[in-house]
């Protein structure tokens, strides 16, 4: 059961706040429902900000009864993060041990419904979200500030590289096909290299300007030059050496006008995958030195359960922010969208059960891909996987994905809820 925030109703100002991309619409009422700022207009700006707080200043010092002051606004993206930084953390605003809310949409959408006959007006919203506040219906911890954010954005932007990086890849496998075909589709004992992202697979594809170069190529030679791209990695460069001509003496043959535009087309995507990986590593120091700064204790709790890494256990925590905002792990559930709305009449109960995603989809992710890694590592998830795998024919490995991952959050809440490291017992 939800905790909701205790509110000393005659000395609290509720104000609401409509946040936009332009212009942000301000609601603030008592208890008895007057509205002491009636959907204001503000730009989205600093000075729009600055106004918004003169505004609610200046009710609080001419209403003597207001002790304290909430603030609550939709969780609208990147739009009101500036305004929630300035409101949590003003100076002025601070004698009224300010607290700022942002709110699930659905939830605000859903008390909305409530009312009737309200008509469709600029800024309602923000009267909606005043009176959200007013009858006591918050149930979530007040805004962190750039605390998470630092290391969500970090976060953020890896995923958003290593997305890059495999779009890169996906789209050079094409130019690697039509250029030498029997490489892009040999693969196990087969192929003559195990990667055709490795730094030999690059210079065979950049170096060599046709496969008929590759075939005509001496032996020694081309072991030599196989040996001097892989830093002398294989075992067997003379093997490797055999299975690149055999393949290139297998493969379609080009127009001689297509092989100079593909390789350059090559060598732009392998430069492109090079510095995206740079990026990476540069992003992963980054990520390292926040998360240290920021919780060091609940990352080493979650980096304790087997397969959890310094990526997921940092995704997880900038997402999440510290487990003390969730009264219990259906709230962490919810909050990430890993719940399900039941399907079932009479005595039928359905395969199919949509999980309801209305939560945080980065949250989802790093806890559906943990929740993959966990279930390799650690044995009492690898056997739930497989029995939920078992259970229905329709969307196995999905299904069996996201059950486990909701038992991942059980482990994830009661670890760090009291402060403990993963051990075998306690999975």
């Amino acid at each position: 059961m939800k905790k909701r925030i205790k509110i000393d109703h005659l000395s609290t100002l509720c104000v609401g706040l409509d946040i936009g991309s332009r212009n942000n619409y301000i609601t603030a009422m008592d208890f008895d429902s007057n509205r002491l700022i009636n959907m204001k207009p503000v730009p989205n700006a600093v000075s729009g900000v600055e106004q918004m707080e003169s505004m609610i200043l200046a009710v609080l010092e001419a209403n003597s009864q207001f002790k304290y002051l909430l603030i609550a606004m939709e969780s609208t993206s990147f739009y009101g993060v500036h305004v929630a930084n300035y409101l949590s953390t003003s100076d002025r605003l601070k004698p009224y041990a300010v607290k700022v809310f942002c709110l699930n949409p659905k939830e605000v959408a859903n008390y909305k419904k409530s009312f009737t006959g309200l008509g469709k007006n600029d800024g309602l919203d923000s009267f909606i979200v005043a009176d959200y506040v007013r009858v006591g219906r918050i149930a979530i911890d007040p805004w962190r500030g750039a605390q998470y954010l630092a290391l969500q954005r970090l976060t953020r932007q890896r995923r958003h590289v290593t997305e890059a990086i495999t779009r890169e890849k996906n789209y050079v496998l094409n130019n690697i096909f039509l250029k030498f075909s029997e490489l892009a589709l040999l693969g196990g004992e087969d192929s003559p290299l195990s990667s055709k992202f490795s730094a030999t697979a690059e210079a065979i594809l950049t170096e060599f300007k046709t496969t008929e170069d590759i075939a005509n190529t001496p032996i020694e030679e081309l072991v030599e030059f196989v040996t001097k791209a892989s830093h002398g990695r294989f075992n067997d460069p003379d093997q490797v050496a055999e299975l690149l001509q055999k393949a290139a003496r297998n493969s379609y043959r080009l127009d001689k006008a297509l092989y100079e535009p593909i390789t350059t087309s090559i060598a732009c995507s392998f430069n492109c995958i090079h510095a995206f990986e740079r990026e990476k590593k540069s992003l992963d120091k980054a990520i390292e030195e926040t998360v240290k700064g920021l919780n060091p204790t609940e990352y080493q709790i979650l980096r304790s359960i087997p397969g959890i890494g310094p990526v997921y256990a940092a995704g997880i925590l900038a997402e999440m922010g510290s487990v003390k905002c969730f009264p219990s792990n259906d709230a962490l559930a919810k909050y990430s969208g890993i719940v399900w709305r039941d399907n079932q009449s009479g005595e039928f109960d359905a395969d199919d059960t949509p999980m309801m995603k209305a939560g945080n989809r980065y949250l989802r992710y790093y806890l559906i891909q943990a929740a993959d890694s966990v279930a390799t590592y650690c044995p009492e998830y690898t056997a739930f996987y497989e029995k939920k795998y078992a259970e229905v024919k329709n969307h196995p490995h999905k299904r069996a994905l996201a059950l486990t991952a909701r038992k991942l959050i059980r482990l994830i809440f009661g670890l760090l809820d009291k402060n403990q490291l993963y051990s075998a017992a306690k999975g």
